[in-house]
């Protein structure tokens, strides 16, 4: 085989593959665009803002985004973790000793059954009714918690998608450009070749001139 025609196959086969990865690297790079700032107009809308760093309780101040994003308004996905565990999260532990939304409302449900079971405006009744209130309250303000925890870290999540998203196009691109340069220089090697350059076999005979093809 001629080498031009060698080169030429490689130079064109290498732009193909380019421009794949360009198209490739466009649309991650579309999509992470897309994730940033779909995620900034949702938790936009939320008004949600950080506490000022006076506000916080000793033990939130030991948790470094919280200082970080002070008095700051919640727009990114970054944001969202660091309120969505370390502000709600430890809200959420102090609500009930640390029992989950679906415990504490089991812990209620189990106190009315026990009211209800008791004689009808008894103390005891009274007592248990008032106990099973105060649980169910919490349960509420539990599922509130957990609930808008939730969301926020589903918004984190979305967020990391657009990260990764970015960075596969950045990939994309710098081997786009890998390729794009290769297969100028191949072009640039094929046509400063002789035509009649044949490319070598290693695996020829000795004194085996190649063939053209």
């Amino acid at each position: 085989m001629k080498r031009r025609t060698l080169d030429i196959v490689f130079s064109v086969g290498g732009g193909f593959v380019a421009v794949l990865l360009l198209v490739l690297g466009l649309v991650c790079q579309n999509q992470a665009t897309f994730a940033k700032s779909y995620v900034k107009d949702q938790l936009g809308q939320q008004k949600i803002t950080f506490t000022p760093v006076a506000g916080l309780a000793p033990d939130e101040k030991q948790a470094p985004c919280l200082i970080a994003n002070a008095g700051k308004p919640l727009t990114t996905g970054k944001q969202a973790e660091c309120y969505a565990n370390e502000y709600i999260g430890r809200h959420v532990k102090e609500i009930n000793k640390g029992l989950t939304y679906s415990q504490t409302s089991a812990e209620a449900r189990a106190i009315q059954a026990k009211a209800d079971a008791a004689a009808p405006g008894s103390a005891a009744a009274t007592a248990l009714n008032a106990k099973a209130a105060a649980a169910q309250g919490k349960a509420d303000t539990l599922f509130k918690g957990e609930t808008l925890r939730g969301l926020l870290l589903t918004s984190y999540g979305f967020s990391i998608f657009g990260v990764r998203a970015g960075q596969v196009a950045l990939v994309a691109f710098a081997i786009t450009i890998v390729l794009a340069l290769a297969t100028l220089a191949g072009m640039v090697h094929a046509f400063a070749t002789k035509r009649e350059v044949l490319v070598h076999d290693p695996f020829a005979a000795p004194g085996v001139t190649p063939q053209p093809v």
